[in-house]
């Protein structure tokens, strides 16, 4: 019997992800990007979804470059994965490669079905784990 593979398998990885240095890691400042175009599949049912990330973190001594990350979510577009998994395996692949003070994902997907779902997804270093 072949070996199950994990649904995460296939997806783009936190190498897709350029940085920069934060010209200012002594200071706690806000960033907030706004994805308003997001696609991915629905895994049961194959239809497309469509939502809003909006990525809002406090830098520490890396910040995301924008065009490596809109290519990266990019990737996701015919990706079938559920809006809960997508969240969390976006926020872990940007706090690897980030390691912020804090991050917060917020995923908002349009209603399909009379159904809207937004997930929050949130790490703190302090902790070093998602909340």
């Amino acid at each position: 019997m072949p070996a199950e593979t994990s649904p995460l398998a296939n997806l783009p990885g936190p190498e897709l992800l350029e940085t920069f240095d934060n010209q200012f890691p002594d200071r706690e400042y806000e960033i907030e990007i706004v994805c308003p175009e997001f696609t991915s599949v629905c895994p049961k049912t194959g239809h497309p979804d469509f939502g809003t990330l909006t990525i809002t973190y406090v830098p520490h001594l890396k910040c995301v470059e924008l065009k490596s990350l809109k290519l990266y979510l990019q990737q996701f577009r015919n990706a079938g994965i559920f809006y809960e998994h997508v969240t969390n395996y976006i926020l872990e692949a940007l706090t690897a490669k980030l390691n912020p003070r804090w991050m917060q994902l917020k995923a908002a997907f349009t209603p399909r079905g009379g159904i809207g779902t937004t997930v929050t997804a949130e790490f703190e270093i302090e902790e070093g784990k998602r909340r």
